[in-house]
C-alpha cells in the first residue's frame, strides 16, 4: 500500500497530518493528486544531483500541467486555480531544483516518522494485548461493582424517602387517632379498629426500618469489599509502577482512573452518612419500644466514618516525585537547589476548593541511626489542595520552589554526614501523611551519578518504601531485573531501549561467555563498587549520557549496534562484504564511541580494523554522521578514501545516515573540525588484539595539526658513512606508523642502515606495542629500489622494537 494510502487510514494521526501540510512549501493538494509519482522519485538522490533534481522538477511541472487539463474537463473551477498557483509557486524553485527535492524528501521522512509512530503504539498494543485483558477484566469487574455500588446507593435513596412517607403517614393517623379519640371514647369498636390500624402501621414502619438498616449495612459490606481492592491492590500497584517509572520504566502512572474510583466510593459513603442523618431525624420524630434504629444506627454511623476515614487517609499520595529541574532523574536533592514535588487528594470533592491545607516536612522520626544527617525544608512549604494546577481539574497542591538545608547540631557543629547509600526520606501530610519515596541528598553536582545508582538499585529491588538500612545487606538482582531496569535507561533518555543481543553483550562483561544469563545474579559491589572508579555503573551512564547528548536519533533509528563485544565484532564484519561497518561503545573509554570495517588484504583475507573512540570532546565539534560521511583514509596512489561504504548487514551508508547529512556534504567548517578527527589510528584487528583498544587522549604537542601536512616537509640530508634520520615530531599521530610516503621518497637502500623513524608520547606506546614484531623476508639481499610514490605498510616491512629512551625504532632491512 503506498504511504500517502496508510496515512489516509490513521484518522488518529490526521491532526498531526494538518500540521504537517499546513504550508506553502508542499501543499497537500499536489501531494495527493501526485502522490504514485512522488513516492516512486529519488529524491534523496535528486538533493545531492542538481541536474537530476532538475529533471524531477520539469516532471512535477508536466504533471501539474496533467491535473489542470484535467480539472478543466471536470469543469472544476476551484482546483483549476489551485493547481495553476501550485504551479506559479513552484517556479521559484527553477535555479535551485536540489532545494525542492530536499523539501520533498523532508515532507516524505515526516510522514514515515508518523507512519512509524502509528505503528509503534500498535506494536505496543499487540505486546500488551495479554497484560492488558488481564487488567481489563480486573477493570471491568471494578466497574461493574461500582457501578452496583451506585445502584444501591440509589435504591437506598427511594427506600429512604418510601421509608419516611410510611413514617409520615403513621405519624399522621397516629396523631388524629389521639385527636379524634377524645371524641369517639365511648366507642369502642370504633377505637378497636383504629388502634389496629395503627399497629399494622407501626409494624409495617418497624420492617421497613429494619429492611433499610440492613441495606445499608450491605451496601457498607461492599463500600468495604471496594476499598479493600483500592487501597490493598489498585493503589498499591499504582505506587509500585510509579516507583518503576521514576528509574525509567514506561509504566502508566495517570492517577485519573484511580480518582474516579475513589471518589465514587467516597460519594457513595458520604450519601450513607446522609442516610444516616435522615434516620437519626426520623427516629426524633417518631420511635417506639424496641425501635432497631436506637438499637443499630450508632454502630453503622461509626463504621461508616471508619470506612470513609480510611479511603480519605490512602487517597493522599504524591503525584510527582521530589526532583530537582536540572537533575539526573527524581529523588536526587541537592542543598540549596530548588526542587519540587506535588501532591493529589484522590477523593475529587469542588466543595472542598482552596479548604484543605497541606504542609511539607522531613521525616520527623528519623531513626536514631549515627550518621543520619537530618535536614530542614525552606521555601512556600504551605499550600492549599485546589483544582487550579491540575490539568484533569484534581486536588492538587503543587510545590515547586522547595530547598533543603542541613540541620546543625546543638553545638553548633555540622552534622554528622549520612552513609552514601542511607537515603533521607521526605513525607508530605495532611490530616494524615503520604510519604515520597526515599531520597538520596548530596551536597554536590559530581555525586550525582552515584546518588543515580542508589537510587536505580533501591526502587529496582525495594517494595518497602521505609527501608533505610537497604543498603547494610542490599539483596542481589536477577538478570531479568538487571537488564529490564538497564534497558529502562535507554528507553527514558531515546525512546528506545536494549535487545536481547545487546543485553548478552553486558552479561558477557559482567560474567564472561556463558551460553545463558537467566539465572546469575548482579550485586550492588559489581553494579556500582568494583573497578572503582571504573565501575561498571560509571560506564554504562557514560554511554547513556553520550547517546541522550549526541546520539539520540542515530540510537533511536537502530542506527547503533552499540553493545558489542570486539570478538563478536570481528565475527560479524569478516562475513561481509568489503566497507561494511558498524557502530559500537567503546569498553575501554567512558562514553566512547567507535567504529569498525572490514578490509581485504593483499591475500583476499578480511581484515577488520577500528578508529580510535570519539568521546563527547568530538562529538560537540562535528556530529557522529558527518565523522561518518566525511571519514578518510589514504589508499594505493595515494587518494583519499571513505572505507565505510556499508552499515552492518548490508545497508548502503548514505541510506542508512542520509537523512541526517548537512545540505553541502558538512562545508569548511566540518572539515576543518575534522582534521583532528581524522588523526584516530585505524587499528587493524591484528594491532587491536582480542582484549585491547587503542588509547584515547591527546596526541602532543601537534595534536591540532594534520598529520599529512607533517609528513610533507622538506626531505632530510643524507650524509656519507652515517643512517639517514628522518625527524619527523614527537607529536605525529598513529597513522603516521601505518602508512609513510616520504620514507619511500628519500631512501634507496643498499646495505644494512638504522633509521629513526619518530618518537612518540609513552601512552602512546601501548597502542604500537600491540604490533608486534613483524619481519619482512624477500628472499633475496640485492638493493630494494623504491620509487617516488610507493606506500610503505610497516606492518609488512619493518621490525618494531623500543630503544632505552622509550622511542619507537623503526629498522629497515
Amino acid at each position: 500500500m503506498a504511504q500517502w494510502e496508510r496515512l489516509m487510514q490513521l484518522h488518529s494521526y490526521s491532526q498531526q497530518l494538518h500540521e504537517l501540510y499546513d504550508r506553502d512549501a508542499l501543499p497537500m493538494d499536489v501531494r495527493h493528486y501526485l502522490s504514485h509519482w512522488i513516492e516512486k522519485q529519488e529524491w534523496q538522490r535528486a538533493a545531492r544531483d542538481p541536474d537530476f533534481a532538475m529533471v524531477l522538477f520539469q516532471v512535477l511541472l508536466e504533471n501539474l500541467d496533467i491535473q489542470h487539463s484535467r480539472f478543466v474537463q471536470e469543469e472544476s473551477f476551484l482546483m483549476q486555480h489551485n493547481i495553476r498557483r501550485y504551479k506559479h509557486n513552484f517556479q521559484r524553485y527553477q535555479d535551485e531544483p536540489c532545494v525542492l527535492a530536499s523539501t520533498i524528501l523532508w515532507f516524505l521522512e515526516k510522514e514515515k516518522e508518523i507512519l512509524q509512530s502509528a505503528e509503534l503504539d500498535e506494536q505496543v498494543q499487540l505486546l500488551r494485548v495479554e497484560q492488558e485483558a488481564m487488567e481489563t477484566t480486573s477493570q471491568q469487574d471494578l466497574e461493574r461493582r461500582m457501578a452496583g455500588l451506585r445502584n444501591e446507593v440509589q435504591c437506598l435513596e427511594h427506600t429512604m424517602i418510601c421509608l419516611e412517607e410510611q413514617q409520615d403517614e403513621f405519624d399522621f393517623k397516629y396523631q388524629t387517632h389521639k385527636m379524634e379519640g377524645k371524641v369517639y371514647l365511648t366507642y369502642e369498636a370504633v377505637k378497636k379498629n383504629q388502634v389496629q390500624l395503627l399497629q399494622h402501621l407501626v409494624n409495617r414502619l418497624n420492617e421497613c426500618r429494619k429492611s433499610t438498616l440492613s441495606d445499608i449495612n450491605k451496601l457498607l459490606d461492599k463500600a468495604d469489599d471496594l476499598i479493600d481492592i483500592l487501597v490493598k491492590k489498585e493503589l498499591v500497584e499504582w505506587q509500585r509502577r510509579q516507583q518503576k517509572s521514576c528509574i525509567g520504566a514506561p509504566d502508566n502512572v495517570c492517577l485519573d482512573q484511580l480518582e474516579k474510583w475513589f471518589t465514587c466510593v467516597a460519594v457513595c459513603l458520604f450519601q450513607v452518612r446522609e442516610f444516616l442523618s435522615k434516620l437519626e431525624e426520623l427516629v426524633g420524630k417518631v420511635s417506639y419500644e424496641n425501635d432497631p434504629l436506637k438499637a443499630q444506627k450508632p454502630g453503622l454511623q461509626k463504621r461508616a466514618d471508619a470506612l470513609l476515614k480510611n479511603l480519605l487517609k490512602s487517597s493522599f499520595v504524591v503525584e510527582t516525585q521530589p526532583s530537582m529541574p536540572q537533575g539526573k532523574g527524581p529523588l536526587v536533592l541537592r542543598t540549596n537547589i530548588q526542587f519540587s514535588v506535588k501532591t493529589r487528594l484522590l477523593v475529587k470533592f469542588p466543595e472542598l476548593n482552596h479548604s484543605m491545607k497541606v504542609n511539607v516536612s522531613m521525616d520527623r522520626e528519623a531513626p536514631q541511626i549515627k550518621g543520619y544527617r537530618r535536614f530542614n525544608v525552606f521555601g512556600t512549604k504551605s499550600k492549599a489542595l485546589n483544582m487550579a494546577e491540575s490539568q484533569s481539574g484534581g486536588m492538587v497542591a503543587d510545590f515547586r520552589h522547595l530547598t533543603l538545608k542541613e540541620q546543625k547540631c546543638g553545638g553548633g557543629g555540622k552534622g554528622v554526614s549520612l552513609p552514601t547509600n542511607s537515603p533521607n526520606v521526605i513525607f508530605l501530610w495532611h490530616p494524615t501523611k503520604a510519604s515520597s519515596l526515599p531520597v538520596v541528598i548530596i551536597s554536590n553536582s559530581s555525586q550525582q551519578q552515584s546518588a543515580w545508582a542508589s537510587i536505580l538499585w533501591f526502587n529496582m529491588l525495594s517494595q518497602d518504601t521505609k527501608d533505610i538500612r537497604f543498603f547494610a545487606g542490599s539483596p542481589t538482582a536477577t538478570w531479568l531485573q538487571f537488564g529490564e531496569m538497564l534497558s529502562w535507561q535507554l528507553l527514558s533518555a531515546t525512546k528506545l531501549g536494549l535487545n536481547k543481543d545487546q543485553l548478552d553483550m553486558i552479561g558477557h562483561r559482567l560474567f564472561g561467555k556463558q551460553q545463558n544469563y537467566n539465572t546469575f545474579k548482579v550485586a550492588w559491589s559489581k553494579f556500582s563498587k568494583e573497578n572503582t572508579p571504573f565501575t561498571f555503573w560509571v560506564w554504562f551512564d557514560g554511554i547513556v549520557v553520550m547517546v541522550k547528548s549526541y546520539l539520540e536519533d542515530l540510537w533511536r533509528d537502530g542506527l547503533i549496534m552499540g553493545f558489542v563485544t570486539k570478538g563478536k565484532e570481528k565475527a560479524l564484519l569478516k562475513k561481509k562484504q568489503r566497507g561494511t561497518f558498524l557502530l559500537r561503545f567503546s569498553e575501554s573509554v567512558i562514553g566512547g564511541i567507535t567504529f569498525s570495517w572490514v578490509e581485504t588484504t593483499i591475500t583476499g583475507e578480511p581484515e577488520v580494523k577500528t578508529v580510535q573512540p570519539f568521546t563527547k570532546d568530538d562529538l560537540s565539534q562535528v556530529p557522529f554522521h558527518e565523522i561518518i560521511r566525511n571519514f578518510q583514509i589514504l589508499e594505493t596512489d595515494n587518494v583519499p578514501e571513505n572505507p565505510l561504504l556499508y552499515l552492518y548487514p548490508n545497508i548502503p551508508k548514505d541510506e542508512a545516515f542520509g537523512k541526517y547529512y548537512t545540505e553541502k556534504g558538512g562545508g569548511k567548517d566540518t572539515h576543518t573540525k575534522l582534521k583532528t578527527l581524522e588523526a584516530k589510528s585505524p587499528m587493524s584487528d591484528v594491532a587491536q588484539g582480542e582484549g585491547l583498544e587503542p588509547i584515547n587522549g591527546p596526541c602532543g604537542e601537534a595534536a591540532g595539526e594534520s598529520w599529512l601536512s607533517l609528513l610533507s616537509r622538506p626531505k632530510p640530508r643524507q650524509t656519507n658513512g652515517y643512517p639517514l634520520i628522518v625527524e619527523l615530531c614527537l607529536a605525529v599521530p598513529v597513522e603516521a606508523l601505518w602508512f609513510i610516503k616520504p620514507i619511500g621518497e628519500m631512501l634507496s637502500i643498499s646495505s644494512r642502515c638504522q633509521v629513526t623513524a619518530m618518537k612518540f608520547p609513552l601512552f602512546l606506546l601501548i597502542s604500537v606495542v600491540s604490533v608486534g614484531c613483524f619481519y619482512c623476508m624477500y628472499g633475496h639481499t640485492g638493493v630494494l629500489n623504491w620509487c617516488p610514490g610507493d606506500w610503505v605498510e610497516l606492518t609488512h616491512l619493518c621490525h618494531l622494537s623500543f630503544s632505552s629512551d622509550a622511542s619507537v625504532c623503526v629498522y629497515l632491512v
